[in-house]
């Protein structure tokens, strides 16, 4: 059973006023953000104006790119899948580079891991990213989560679309988890539904709901599966199957975007789980986790994400338990003809002019 710790109580006061909070404080909560979400919707409109004008976007590419991103805040699995899409380009021929902001400081991280021989690109100027990538020899540019950073040219548009935190309110932000109104999905290419422990209703009222929104823009489904059990920087690369965790105590530690989804799957593969939340990005201190170690039961496993991993692993306290982390493994469930259409429009673009789309 998960617990509540003091680190989780704001997060849980997010999820309730943006997902499942139908009660008084919740509404209470949405409706003194109005005045706050007005003004944001008003930002983004002007700023979208200004872009569908022609007048933000860069003046070319040097390289085809894919943009990976979503619509809504966090826990999509944008850098799962955009690893995935740098990965599947390498095993067809490409050089590709990931190009992302690099916020946090943990995203470049993760995807040095997941693709030791992939470029990763840290810049917050997209179009200037997507330039060193192409001066360093790669011919394709994968940029993780740029789908509102329209100044760099894209020939495919991808956004993600999560199934488990799928919601019928579909307030801007701060009353809501939208970035933008939800019918910007149609100057997408392509919108990816990901779920990690949603059931298939929940994919389908998403599907339903986006195919009203925007007609005609092609789907695909993909599943995030927790993948193999490792210990970051182990010289002995120590690994245990996910199913090693069957009927065994796991206490999980994630600042992701999403990280009930995370404890579910966890539980669906049998595990008993006790869990530290943590915001998205979160940067442990020292105390913070001397007091997780704490709170960790002798006989527990302890499991994070690898985006956790590559912040607290130097300083996990070695008096701890070993530190495991799950990636998610790429499954696609549904609409793998038109994923299959993009990456092959990106392989025939790479020796011609830069793409014109935005």
């Amino acid at each position: 059973m998960m617990s509540s710790k003091p680190p989780r109580v704001r997060e849980g006061l997010i999820d309730r006023v943006w997902y499942a909070g139908d009660d008084a404080l919740a509404a209470a909560i949405r409706a003194a953000l109005v005045p706050v979400e007005r003004a944001y919707a008003a930002a983004v409109g002007v700023r979208s104006a200004y872009y569908e004008s022609g007048r933000g976007l860069a003046a070319a590419s040097p390289i085809p790119c894919v943009s990976v991103g979503n619509v809504s805040v966090g826990g999509t699995g944008k850098t799962p899948v955009a690893a995935w899409i740098a990965a599947t380009l390498v095993a067809r021929g490409a050089r590709p580079a990931i190009v992302l902001r690099g916020y946090g400081g943990d995203e470049g991280l993760v995807h040095r891991v997941l693709n030791p021989g992939v470029p990763v690109v840290e810049s917050i100027d997209r179009p200037m990213g997507v330039a060193r990538a192409a001066a360093g020899g790669a011919d394709v540019g994968v940029l993780d989560d740029a789908f509102q950073h329209r100044r760099a040219r894209r020939l495919v548009d991808v956004v993600l679309v999560s199934a488990d935190r799928w919601s019928t309110n579909l307030r801007l932000l701060p009353a809501g988890p939208w970035r933008e109104p939800i019918h910007g999905i149609g100057r997408a290419t392509l919108v990816v539904i990901t779920r990690k422990a949603a059931t298939d209703d929940q994919v389908g009222a998403a599907s339903g709901a986006l195919a009203q929104i925007a007609p005609g823009l092609p789907q695909a489904t993909i599943r995030l599966a927790p993948d193999t059990l490792r210990q970051l920087g182990d010289a002995s690369t120590s690994e245990l199957p996910i199913g090693a965790i069957a009927g065994r105590r796991v206490h999980l530690v994630a600042a992701i975007g999403d990280p009930r989804a995370l404890a579910r799957q966890l539980e669906a593969a049998g595990a008993i789980v006790q869990a530290d939340f943590f915001r998205d990005h979160h940067p442990f201190s020292d105390s913070e986790l001397t007091a997780i170690r704490r709170r960790i039961a002798s006989d527990s496993l302890v499991v994070c994400t690898l985006k956790d991993a590559v912040k607290m692993g130097n300083r996990w306290p070695r008096e701890a338990p070993p530190l495991w982390y799950v990636s998610q493994r790429v499954i696609v469930e549904r609409g793998g003809s038109a994923i299959e259409h993009g990456l092959d429009d990106l392989l025939r673009a790479r020796h011609q002019t830069a793409p014109t789309a935005g």
